[in-house]
């Protein structure tokens, strides 16, 4: 583990000033505005948003519809909500390299527009968002930015994921809505002047576009990278996807490897040619000084037109690009101060734009430095932490820094005092704008040559502020199985705001909760009835908040917040069976296991190995997509071959086909994983499952397997199914979605010798965070040991 100096280090390794200066410089050339469009984080076009940025000069943004809370997690067990916070931090950590502006159209954790899990369709994506709420969001966004060009990441076609297809029919209706003068908003309407569709397939690992994509009229051709960095637009854009690693996103680029970016134009409101992807549209500040409203300002965009050219090429002598910034700065002011009321809406934004990046090119070419680190990343309201501001004013003639702090916070003798009416941070905040961060900020204020500047900069390290009355529990979730040894829930109250309060939990009639230094234990009476119970906590008898923190090396900090504890309680009978857990960090099996009251391990590659530890196993279950995250793995597998000829029983869970899965090699028998996945996955949670071995133990033992159990399922059964198999497994169920054809491979299994193999694809793992009561019950049946079954 790097220590923190060496992290700051590394940081700092990767950002140059002179690459900084170049990056900051070639936003200035134009006064373009690209958006693009997307269902979830990582569905931007990163390459080709990093040309658009570095190379045209354009501003680029991304409206993104959900926060992908209904996706897999690669790097942890955050899921649901928590996933949603983790994946928005990353999506801005992403939007920062590429110096894109982020919007979100699901603007907190229970808007209607959400990441539902995988859909096959456009209508039943906006039968659960909502087309009204999706088109008026999406006007808003589009007014807020006003974007010249709007681009969809994917194609409304079969075969591709229903969120994406309903986000691009969303932009067809938005380029209209947004310039309609009658659109209910408070902001004025905004004409976007050209809709790009990409004329590119989106099919691959997951889609499987049934049509082919639309003809390009326009083909944006790489050149041959940054010439600063010599980094390709591929590399850059790699850069930018590496911090989607919840979703196992960032690949090595081999160099020379280069793509071109074809576009289909849809529609446009130009009357030029589309020879270029910025033809009849102002793309300069001077351009700006053509249009006919501009009158009164002209020469002062003429002017500082000149001047930003003269800055350009100024790099790299420092000085010569703060002087040409220093009178670009000046005479942009005076144009934003004096523009015509009648050119507001068509050229503000632009200048505002542009005074902003002016700021941040004086800063670096004068060497203006500010930088801010804390002693404590997790605040609350009554706390404070310390802020070790450094400052070095370069060549400026004058420069300072002070600490732009949140509502109710104040800086005072060099720490940052949150009131006990600051602010909460909102972790799922509805946009971003890296030129522009929010507080706890560095705001920075200089002079030179006669011209003040100023600018905004991120903390290396930013704090994140709790609500005033608010606890960490870990667990937050427990599970009492009547069935099992023990009916206590315990809950470890790890921290409380206000740290002295007490802590009680609003229990149903009969229970019963114990309080010691940690937390709560709760006992659940013999005779409670079967179901899910959410149950509020208070601290000194006011509703608080159970706060769960969210930490990753490559993100800033962020939480998952929910209102109430929850205690599952089922009734769930448990094999005789000794389990082994093989994770890959995807998901909490094995907690979920031992919470119902099993005999469960976790086991190293070491102990795999171990055929001494092998032999006092019943069991060995190898978590989703495990393979792939534990390279050791595949070598282990004829090794657990032989135990399951032995006696033993292995259950492998959901892997995809690059998890290291070989169907030869992994499973005892050939299996083949189904890929692309929209073909072999039931995205319908509640689709009717038959048993095609109604008798199988697996569906009988130790517990009958009913239709309730498939009942309250949430975002999917299943996905990856196998799509073959050797004829020693045998399929147990088989289900679909509507109008598609049925589907056998959600779960199999084969009698091998003395022992038994069984793959699942049901996401079961998900279904147990969920505490969906079925999923259990069928866990338990899946680790059964053949020799103890009837």
């Amino acid at each position: 583990m790097l220590t923190r100096d060496q992290s700051r280090i590394e940081r700092d390794r990767t950002r140059p000033r002179i690459l900084e200066l170049w990056r900051a410089l070639r936003p200035l050339k134009s006064v373009v505005r690209f958006m693009q469009s997307g269902a979830h984080p990582d569905d931007e076009s990163s390459a080709m948003l990093a040309m658009l940025r570095l190379h045209h000069g354009f501003g680029v943004s991304f409206a993104c519809s959900t926060r992908g809370e209904g996706g897999q997690n690669a790097i942890g067990n955050e899921s649901a909500q928590d996933l949603g916070a983790l994946r928005t931090a990353e999506m801005e950590a992403a939007c920062a390299v590429l110096g894109m502006r982020l919007y979100w159209l699901s603007e907190f954790p229970n808007d209607d527009i959400h990441d539902f899990g995988f859909s096959k369709s456009r209508s039943e994506t906006f039968g659960k968002w909502g087309v009204d709420r999706t088109i008026t969001r999406f006007v808003e966004v589009a007014r807020t930015e006003r974007p010249d060009i709007l681009c969809p990441t994917f194609l409304d076609v079969p075969g591709q994921h229903g969120h994406h297809r309903a986000m691009t029919e969303a932009a067809l209706q938005v380029v209209a809505a947004a310039a309609d003068a009658g659109f209910p908003s408070n902001l004025a309407p905004w004409q976007v002047r050209k809709l790009y569709l990409p004329a590119w397939s989106g099919a691959g690992r997951s889609y499987d576009d049934d049509l082919p994509p639309p003809s390009a009229t326009l083909t944006l051709e790489p050149c041959e990278g940054d010439p600063i960095s010599g980094w390709s637009w591929e590399r850059i854009g790699q850069q930018s996807r590496c911090f989607h690693r919840s979703q196992g996103m960032g690949q090595w680029t081999v160099p020379g490897q280069r793509r071109n970016w074809p576009l289909h134009l849809a529609r446009s409101w130009v009357d030029e040619p589309d020879l270029t992807i910025a033809s009849g549209l102002p793309d300069s500040v001077g351009d700006l000084a053509n249009l006919p409203m501009s009158g009164p300002i002209a020469e002062h965009l003429r002017s500082a037109n000149t001047q930003i050219d003269a800055a350009v090429d100024a790099f790299p002598k420092f000085r010569s690009v703060a002087r040409h910034a220093c009178q670009a700065l000046d005479l942009i002011r005076n144009a934003i101060g004096n523009c015509p009321q009648d050119a507001r809406q068509q050229i503000l934004h632009r200048l505002e734009e542009k005074e902003v990046e002016l700021g941040h090119v004086i800063r670096l070419a004068l060497g203006v430095e500010a930088r801010a680190t804390v002693d404590e990343l997790w605040l609350h309201p009554g706390s404070q932490c310390r802020v070790a501001l450094e400052m070095d004013q370069g060549s400026a003639c004058n420069a300072s820094a002070s600490v732009d702090t949140p509502r109710g916070c104040q800086m005072s003798n060099g720490r940052l005092v949150v009131g006990s009416d600051a602010t909460a941070t909102n972790t799922y905040r509805s946009q971003f704008d890296p030129a522009k961060p929010a507080a706890p900020a560095i705001s920075i204020r200089m002079e030179h040559a006669g011209v003040r500047a100023s600018c905004s900069v991120e903390f290396e390290e930013t704090p994140l502020i709790l609500p005033p009355c608010a606890a960490v529990a870990m667990p937050d979730q427990a599970v009492v199985n009547l069935e099992g040894k023990s009916r206590v829930a315990a809950f470890v109250v790890r921290e409380r705001i206000p740290s002295d309060a007490n802590v009680a939990l609003a229990l149903p009639p009969g229970w019963d909760a114990t309080h010691s230094r940690f937390g709560l234990a709760v006992k659940v009476p013999g005779n409670a009835e079967v179901g899910l119970y959410n149950i509020p906590l208070s601290l000194d008898g006011r509703r608080a908040v159970l706060a769960r923190r969210i930490s990753h090396p490559h993100i800033r900090p962020t939480a998952g917040f929910r209102d109430t504890v929850q205690v599952l309680v089922l009734a769930a009978r448990l094999p005789d069976a000794g389990v082994g857990y093989v994770g890959g960090g995807n998901d909490r099996i094995d907690q979920w296991l031992a919470s119902m009251g099993c005999d469960v391990r976790r086991l190293s590659d070491e102990q795999l190995h171990n055929e001494t530890v092998l032999g006092e196993l019943d069991t060995v279950v190898i978590g989703i997509c495990a393979l792939g995250r534990r390279p050791n793995l595949s070598a282990m597998m004829p090794l657990l071959h032989d135990w399951i000829a032995s006696g033993g029983t292995l259950v492998t869970l959901y892997h995809r086909p690059w998890d290291n899965w070989n169907p030869v090699a992994t499973p005892p028998r050939r299996l083949v994983v189904g890929s692309p996945s929209i073909r072999w996955r039931v995205t319908d949670e509640q689709s009717r499952v038959a048993h095609l071995l109604p008798e199988h133990p697996i569906l009988n033992w130790p517990n009958r397997i009913s239709g309730s159990d498939w009942a309250g399922w949430h975002k999917e059964r299943g996905l990856y199914f196998a799509s073959e198999w050797d004829s020693d497994y045998r399929p147990l169920v088989e289900m679909a979605d509507p109008g598609e054809p049925k589907l056998q491979g959600a779960l199999l299994a084969a009698d091998i010798g003395s022992g038994r193999h069984v793959h699942c694809s049901l996401v079961l793992h998900h279904q147990m965070e969920r505490l969906v009561p079925g999923a259990y019950r069928l866990m338990a049946n899946l680790i059964a040991n053949r020799g103890n079954s009837p």
